[in-house]
């Protein structure tokens, strides 16, 4: 007669001390802002995902030079991760960097419900991340605003943008939204999000 146990990850890895590299915890998408631009800030990705596996993130997989992480961790509270993440660049690279962390059924949520996504060329499609929820007077302030061949939708998680000309000319960016809102973002474009969809779902 063959018995079947199942075991949770916490007995399992007591067993095995090794299925570490197969029980990884959440994935999470960690989104770092305005770094290696205009050569500001430079981070090299090896030695950024060094720098994370070294705090005990796992897994840890970036994506081109604008701050893109894909990582898994044990850890439940993406503010704490946040945090960590945050307090570890800036005591490796000596300055700050603003950091998000979201997770993969965030960024699936945020693309499914783009309002702007059946109008014309995706890449067009910018979103702007929002740290914490906005507060409902300034949202009102905010789509008062108007801007010509720009539009735009606020949730509580993402200010979604289109921008027929392009976001280098748009007039509607990150720094209007931060400023607007109140509140920390770090703006993707479609195809990034699609990529860390992508990356968090393998």
């Amino acid at each position: 007669m063959i018995h079947f146990v199942i075991l949770s990850a916490f007995e399992f890895t007591k067993i095995n001390p090794s299925a570490e590299l197969v029980i990884m915890g959440n994935t999470y998408i960690g989104l770092l802002r305005g770094i290696n631009v205009s050569g500001q800030k430079k981070i090299k990705m090896a030695e950024l995902r060094d720098v994370l596996e070294e705090i005990g993130l796992k897994n840890v997989k970036t994506y081109i030079q604008s701050g893109n992480i894909v990582f898994n961790s044990e850890r439940t509270d993406q503010n704490k991760l946040q945090e960590t993440i945050a307090t570890s660049i800036r005591k490796h690279f000596g300055f700050d960097v603003p950091t998000l962390v979201i997770q993969e059924e965030d960024i699936k949520q945020i693309l499914e419900t783009n309002p702007f996504s059946g109008e014309g060329e995706a890449n067009k499609l910018y979103y702007v991340l929002l740290k914490n929820a906005p507060k409902e007077d300034l949202v009102k302030e905010f789509n008062q605003l108007h801007f010509e061949n720009e539009g735009h939708h606020i949730t509580d998680k993402c200010v979604y943008l289109r921008c027929k000309n392009g976001y280098g000319k748009a007039k509607l960016n990150n720094n209007v939204v931060e400023k607007k809102l109140k509140v920390e973002a770090t703006t993707r474009n479609q195809k990034t999000m699609l990529k860390l969809l992508e990356m968090a779902s393998g």
